[in-house]
């Protein structure tokens, strides 16, 4: 008998234990390419040895995380959502996102909160021009300056801009729409640019971060719309590539996470955010990946080869109006594909 007990009482304490490990997991869903890379090198060894939790990284897009998030609503396997600002709102408007508790509130910048911090910014990223300067000085071009260069028939199939659903074609589409007299709630002058001006130019609507490095690398493309982070992290690659904010103004993104709203939540996720927005990883965040941070504790030098969003020049990043983007951007992603990439 005491045999059989003891045999019961140790595959009881290792069904505990074994529950114990799957609970000490954390899903983490965020962006693919050189962020995933700073990710899993930078960001998650120091947490996961600290708390004693394994790290699962699922990369995609923000609009491919939304899209996952809207797939497992009754069974929520990712704790911890890494998603552009536009993307985000709507994550939140549809319920997947849990308030954060414990917010070093008094050391965020204001722009990094969302309403009842149901998520938080975790840097700050400008939308510009990037270019490949070897390829500009072996063509004896000036550097770009303004949106309006885009337009130039000289980069015929040589320039590279994201598709709708990615939030730096979005920009590029609003800042058209602008110039034309209109804007978030006219959208019509910024369709008609990229479909008469700026489109001509226009090698491919690119998506992915590691295609749109291959393009240059390659030749193929020498001028895109890009964020400052990813620019920052191909220049530290060597590869000589340039950044520009623009004259008329470069737009703002904010990387941006929230814990997953789930039954049994795993109190980790919470800790995780925590640690994204700490000065430490702020820090690294930056050096690495070149994002502003939000954190004011946060000590960042600036990088003279991709200019940081900090300071005077984030003060005067645009900030779009999400919440007419998203009522609106199903309908301006049907009719990009209808119109733009057909």
């Amino acid at each position: 008998m005491g045999k059989v007990l003891a045999v019961l009482a140790a595959a009881a304490m290792a069904a505990g234990l074994g529950a114990n490990a799957q609970a000490q997991k954390l899903v983490v869903a965020g962006y693919g390419g050189s962020f995933e890379d700073i990710m899993r090198k930078e960001i998650f060894p120091p947490f996961a040895k600290q708390h004693g939790v394994e790290l699962n990284y699922v990369a995609g897009n923000s609009t491919n995380t939304v899209a996952r998030l809207q797939a497992q609503k009754s069974n929520q396997q990712v704790d911890v959502a890494i998603i552009d600002d536009g993307p985000m709102y709507q994550a939140i408007a549809l319920g997947f996102c849990a308030p954060i508790k414990g917010l070093p509130a008094d050391d965020l910048y204001g722009t990094a909160r969302y309403k009842d911090d149901k998520a938080v910014a975790i840097g700050i990223v400008a939308t510009g021009i990037m270019y490949n300067k070897k390829a500009f000085e072996e063509k004896k071009w000036a550097p770009p300056e303004s949106w309006k260069d885009l337009k130039d028939p000289k980069y015929k199939k040589q320039l590279v801009i994201p598709p709708l659903n990615n939030t730096y074609g979005l920009h590029a589409l609003v800042e058209y729409a602008r110039e034309g007299g209109g804007g978030e709630k006219k959208i019509d002058p910024g369709f008609a640019t990229f479909k008469n001006e700026v489109g001509p130019n226009v090698l491919v609507y690119e998506p992915s971060p590691g295609k749109m490095t291959e393009l240059f690398s390659s030749g193929q493309a020498v001028i895109s719309v890009w964020g400052s982070g990813r620019v920052k992290a191909f220049a530290d690659t060597g590869f000589p590539v340039g950044f520009v904010y623009p004259r008329e103004g470069a737009y703002a993104l904010l990387s941006s996470v929230c814990p997953v709203a789930k039954p049994d939540a795993n109190p980790l996720a919470q800790t995780f955010v925590q640690y994204l927005v700490s000065p430490e990883v702020q820090e690294k965040l930056a050096s690495a990946y070149g994002y502003g941070p939000v954190n004011k504790k946060a000590k960042v030098t600036d990088d003279p080869r991709v200019p940081l969003p900090i300071g005077k020049r984030a003060d005067d990043l645009i900030v779009i109006d999400w919440d007419t983007v998203n009522q609106n951007r199903d309908d301006w992603n049907k009719r990009w594909t209808r119109e733009i990439e057909r």
